[in-house]
């Protein structure tokens, strides 16, 4: 009798390449890459703007005059005058960088059409000497900055230039001089993060659905007059 030699037949090998195949297509629906990628983006703003909050909370508390909007703190217009009124001149304050395109409100800024409201963006958004994207010279603290750079927006694009939007992923700032007090914001993509009821922009107890908000008044950056998100 002819010993049968082993082996897997032509057949058997189609059936386990389909199967495998069939197992991938399964894998790559359930894992949902594009979503576990915006999920990831998302922890890591969360985690950026916690950082920034520690940085700015020690700048604060061991400042005689902090400076949140930089040059003389008395006439400084970055900042708004009093919480929660914008004025001309006013700033909010963007991660996204003047290499990348010069930003203007044109007719709306982040939903806000109140031409006083001004974007501001610099050439090294990570600087933390003042000159980055948020005008607070961490420098100045004893013993030097408690951060090497000022995180960015993991994405930090804008669609439009001449009308930055609440959608654009990067961060924002804005901070008031009467009280002093600061705001900075994050636009989330996952819907882990942006789905009831695990919502962060509803969790964070700011004024808008459209951010992640964090800060020491969280009334800054938000609804306008009318109500809109901005």
């Amino acid at each position: 009798m002819k010993k049968r030699e082993s082996g897997f037949t032509l057949l058997e090998l189609i059936i386990v390449i389909g199967i495998i195949a069939i197992l991938s297509v399964a894998l790559v629906i359930v894992l949902n890459p594009s979503e576990t990628l915006k999920k990831a983006r998302d922890s890591q703003r969360i985690s950026d703007l916690s950082t920034l909050k520690t940085a700015i909370g020690l700048y604060l508390t061991n400042t005689t005059i902090p400076q949140l909007s930089g040059g003389n703190w008395a006439s400084a217009a970055g900042c708004q005058a009093t919480l929660g009124t914008w004025a001309s001149g006013n700033k909010l304050y963007y991660s996204y960088p003047t290499g990348s395109g010069t930003l203007s409100n044109g007719s709306t800024i982040d939903g806000s059409a109140s031409s006083a409201l001004t974007p501001n963006q610099v050439a090294t958004p990570s600087s933390v000497n003042g000159l980055g994207w948020i005008p607070v010279d961490l420098t100045t603290l004893t013993g030097g900055s408690p951060i090497s750079n000022l995180p960015i927006d993991p994405v930090d694009t804008v669609s439009s230039v001449t009308a930055p939007s609440s959608g654009d992923l990067v961060y924002r700032f804005g901070c008031s001089r009467s009280p002093i007090a600061y705001e900075i914001d994050a636009t989330l993509e996952s819907s882990a993060y942006t789905t009831a009821p695990n919502d962060m922009r509803l969790n964070d107890g700011g004024n808008s659905n459209s951010y992640y908000e964090t800060g020491t008044n969280l009334g800054i950056i938000g609804h306008t007059t009318g109500g809109t998100d901005f």
